[in-house]
């Protein structure tokens, strides 16, 4: 390995989850290869500073997700990517403003180009009053914001927007999702929004269809946001 981790230094996360995002980082980045062998613990903790104990919790952590295997013997390897869980809201918090991230970005709007227009279909058919409510509320927030325009009181609304269809559609397998769009919609819309450009009125025509309970409407709206969406994106040509 050519890339010698740093000492941890003091903060608020725990120790052992502050090795595992710097060991996390050098892998997502590409600075540590798939399938290379890292450090023996000795050497480990010494460069990081910390603990055995620290230290095994980050491998435990980073084998939880996917990204480090051990092995008797052999010792602990990356994995390959394709085992890397990138629904995993931490990993995907640890991903973030790592190099060129245009291309993470753009497989995320493919997976809500994939998710969303369905979720706000099943939103318009499934949700409760109180959901209801509570969406009404944020739009609300939303329109307010878009005429006073501010990117980061924007982004928690429409975080919260898009959050609250996916616990709005019945179905248990769109909940985890709910917090994977949290993660990336922080650091998307910080990177695709122009100051003023808020699609409120895709939003409104999403957040209408579905009180209205028109699921055909709040899938053909959500399908128009996206595609607006994905005209901020820098293109690849």
């Amino acid at each position: 390995m050519h890339n010698a981790f740093e000492e941890i230094a003091g903060g608020k996360r725990s120790l052992h989850v502050q090795v595992a995002r710097e060991i996390a980082r050098k892998i997502l980045s590409g600075e540590v290869a798939q399938n290379e062998i890292i450090p023996g613990e000795m050497i480990l903790c010494g460069q990081f500073k910390v603990s055995r104990t620290s230290l095994r919790e980050a491998i435990k952590l980073l084998t939880s997700k996917g990204l480090l295997e051990s092995k008797p013997k052999v010792g602990t390897r990356v994995t390959s990517r394709e085992n890397w869980n990138f629904l995993d809201s931490q990993l995907l918090d640890w991903l973030t403003g790592i190099g060129d991230n245009n291309a993470v970005y753009r497989d995320f709007l493919s997976l809500r180009n994939a998710l969303e227009p369905e979720a706000a279909a099943l939103a318009a058919e499934n949700a409760t009053a109180e959901q209801r409510i509570l969406l009404s509320a944020t739009f609300q927030q939303m329109d307010y914001i878009s005429k006073n325009f501010d990117l980061e009181r924007w982004t928690e609304a429409d975080m919260e927007f898009h959050r609250l269809i996916f616990l709005s559609t019945g179905n248990s397998f769109y909940l985890p999702l709910a917090n994977v769009l949290c993660t990336m919609f922080k650091s998307f819309i910080a990177h695709s929004s122009i100051k003023g450009s808020t699609c409120i009125g895709e939003h409104r025509a999403i957040y209408s269809a579905i009180m209205a309970g028109d699921a055909k409407k709040a899938r053909q709206a959500n399908v128009e946001l996206l595609s607006k969406s994905k005209r901020r994106l820098p293109s690849t040509e």
